[in-house]
């Protein structure tokens, strides 16, 4: 019995490491392609909910769909509401594991073949370069699952006196729920759904359990998942900690309305062609309720986003509360938060500027002075963030983003410093000549232009300051200004002409960093 036991839990470990292997490699074959295709396909809850479906039955994690819609809603390319597609998408894709599970690796018993298809593939992910490592190591990943899963089945022989139908919750509602809390708490500990419906699979086939014990566990093991996020989100920002409650109550709502069809279920699945055994009527429920559960939701996503946003409300936000360090895992979703976040520190500059050079009856220098407090926390986070983000070497669209988000970061350094240059702000301000092309270039960082707009207003701007200087010297040279203000005038000259060049490499990098999806 202690070897059957042992084996049971090597099985496992196996499950879970092969799983967290192959999810790893999927995710990182996917790269920046797939991140642009959801994108592209969430503008609707409906259209939301079908790609997540896909893109986390492609890549086997919720949890980095789920990831990827978060950036996406943090660098403003989507709203909660649009997200929350992608969500109840992303728990009904999750269920193809099961399918696999008992389709492929129960039925078919891999686990043997599995072993000459490991020993090649480790041998390519250890020695290989680049999708052919990564294709390697998805392979090792599968067949670690089917090892682990052959050696479940094996095991469970040893564990039969152990556990036994009558030794779990009874049949009666009072055992289901139990059941269901036995599946939450599993999920809970092994933070992977999928290897607990593997568990309830193996012990479904041996007899160990009954099929309402394995269905209500199902239930549990759904909501056990949502753990994890909420665990997660706790240091994050509003929007992780939103979908994660969206994800928690989402399947609340979904295991309330599955639990009481748990009598209907075992006649009805049945009777189905898909479903003439145990163990594919179960997967068939898994993903059954899931469905059903997204079909609910989605007519009621607005009222539901609403309803979640009133429980987790805005706080106040600096400029770099983009930068949530659970993005990380995703290099495409932790560029993105770092554009929102360069983004968000050059609008901010330009509203300060703007601010300090108004016209005399609406200037207010109030911005000017509280900028050095936002910008210089959030360019060290933007720093640190960029320093701890690891690209792929073999990711060249990735790459080009990191590298134009550097440049994109230094420029805004060199704005900073040049904002603080209260002295010459104030003379163009009050300059009537120069106060107009100086509001121009500062409007310029606060509505986004385009890189070839930027670059249209930078040269007439800098045309324009060249033609002033050689006036002044004029002017001097003919004894109508003082020297003194001959400085005063080139030096504010030589600040519009830095400013200007300034924004308008914040655009062209701003353009470079958001990639050619956007």
């Amino acid at each position: 019995m202690t070897g059957g036991i042992l084996g049971f839990l090597g099985g496992i470990g196996l499950f879970l490491f092969g799983m967290e292997t192959m999810t790893a490699a999927l995710r990182s074959l996917a790269g920046e392609g797939l991140r642009r295709w959801l994108l592209r396909m969430t503008r609707t809850p409906l259209r939301g909910a079908v790609s997540g479906a896909a893109i986390t039955a492609m890549v086997q994690s919720s949890t980095a769909v789920t990831i990827m819609a978060i950036g996406f809603v943090g660098a403003g390319l989507l709203s909660f509401g649009q997200s929350l597609g992608v969500l109840f998408g992303a728990n009904v894709g999750t269920t193809v594991t099961g399918w696999i599970v008992a389709m492929v690796g129960i039925k078919l018993k891999l686990g043997t073949l599995a072993l000459p298809l490991l020993f090649l593939a480790a041998l390519g992910g250890i020695f290989g370069e680049g999708r052919l490592a990564r294709w390697c190591r998805m392979l090792a990943g599968l067949s670690l699952l089917f090892i682990g899963l052959d050696l479940m089945q094996s095991s469970v022989a040893g564990i039969e006196g152990l556990i036994t139908p009558d030794q779990l919750p009874g049949d009666g509602w009072t055992g289901r729920l139990l059941m269901v809390l036995l599946g939450l708490g599993l999920a809970a500990i092994m933070h992977s759904s999928s290897a607990g419906v593997a568990m309830a699979l193996v012990f479904l086939g041996s007899g160990t359990i009954s099929f309402p014990q394995a269905a209500a566990a199902v239930i549990g093991l759904d909501l056990g998942t949502t753990l994890t996020g909420i665990m997660a989100s706790a240091g994050g920002g509003v929007e992780m900690r939103r979908t994660a409650l969206a994800n928690l109550l989402f399947n609340i709502g979904t295991a309330v309305m599955a639990f009481p069809l748990l009598d209907l279920a075992v006649p009805v699945l049945h009777a189905t062609f898909l479903a003439q055994d145990d163990q594919t009527a179960l997967v068939l429920f898994h993903t059954l309720f899931n469905l059903v559960g997204a079909l609910v939701f989605l007519p009621l996503t607005a009222r539901f986003a609403r309803l979640v946003e009133r429980l987790v409300p805005e706080r106040p936000v600096t400029l770099a509360a983009a930068l949530e360090p659970g993005l990380l895992s995703d290099p495409g979703t932790a560029l993105d938060a770092a554009v929102r976040t360069a983004d968000a520190m050059a609008v901010a500059a330009g509203i300060a500027l703007s601010a300090a050079l108004a016209p005399r009856d609406r200037r207010d220098p109030g911005p000017l002075a509280a900028l050095p407090d936002q910008l210089d926390p959030a360019l060290r986070r933007l720093e640190t963030w960029l320093s701890r983000l690891h690209v792929p070497p073999d990711r060249p669209e990735e790459l080009a983003r990191m590298s134009a988000l550097m440049h994109l970061t230094d420029h805004l350094a060199r704005l900073s410093a040049r904002a603080r240059e209260a002295e010459r702000i104030a003379h163009l301000a009050d300059s009537p000549r120069l106060a107009r092309p100086a509001r121009a270039v500062a409007a310029s960082l606060r509505k986004r232009p385009r890189p070839d707009q930027a670059r249209r207003l930078v040269e007439r701007v800098q045309g324009f300051a060249r033609q002033h200087r050689r006036g002044a010297l004029l002017r001097e040279h003919a004894g109508l200004i003082e020297l003194s203000d001959v400085f005063r005038e080139t030096d504010a000259l030589r600040w519009l002409d830095r400013v200007a060049d300034h924004a308008e490499r914040i655009a062209h990098y701003r353009a470079l960093a958001m990639g050619p999806s956007r």
